[in-house]
């Protein structure tokens, strides 16, 4: 039985070793230049639907921090209604401005994010990099909370995979981070019930 290919997305995965080279030049102290990357232009249908003012306002006049925040609202709206090419662009949208604003928690926030949408749209293998991502800059700056989610995200992609292992695994991982930072009953409860996945994968 052929398996459904996975949905073709508008932007690539994070760029780890840029984001690694703008943090060592911070540590050292060194002025950081001005970013030479951009992002393409918002497609029309999205530019022209009623979530997209706010944040072409906030990008047109560069604040980073307010569009970042209008770009993962216009997302979350677009993951209720399971719009999940949107949502894919508004979280890289999102993701990209707290990385120019250097707000490293909004900025993890945002690829775990990009990795729950590629995983409801069918598509483990790619959320897996998003949430690995997420672990890694979670963890640099003592994050637990998001290193958590993102290990709890990363064991539900290792399961749509079929590898029941790992997934529990992570679930294990996710736990005892949740647990240190005192998450939400609901997250522990998502990760526990994870770890208790007895099914194998056919």
């Amino acid at each position: 039985m052929a398996t459904a290919s996975p949905p073709r997305w508008g932007l690539p995965q994070p760029n780890a070793l840029a984001r690694l080279a703008r943090r060592v030049r911070d540590a050292v102290g060194g002025t950081r230049p001005q970013p030479v990357e951009v992002l393409p232009e918002l497609p029309v249908a999205l530019r022209r639907s009623e979530v997209a003012g706010p944040y072409l306002e906030a990008d047109r006049s560069a604040d980073h921090g307010r569009a970042g925040a209008a770009a993962t609202a216009a997302m979350e709206r677009a993951v209720a209604a399971a719009e999940w090419w949107p949502a894919d662009i508004w979280g890289h949208r999102a993701l990209w401005h707290f990385e120019q604003e250097g707000m490293q928690l909004a900025a993890t926030r945002a690829a775990r994010l990009i990795g729950e949408v590629r995983l409801a749209a069918g598509d483990p293998s790619s959320a897996r990099r998003y949430y690995a991502e997420a672990i890694s800059e979670a963890r640099d700056i003592g994050a637990e909370r998001e290193e958590g989610l993102a290990a709890l995200g990363m064991g539900r992609a290792h399961l749509q995979l079929g590898d029941v292992t790992s997934a529990r695994r992570l679930a294990g991982i996710a736990i005892d981070l949740l647990e240190r930072c005192k998450a939400p009953d609901a997250e522990l409860a998502a990760a526990r019930e994870l770890r208790g996945e007895e099914k194998e994968a056919r």
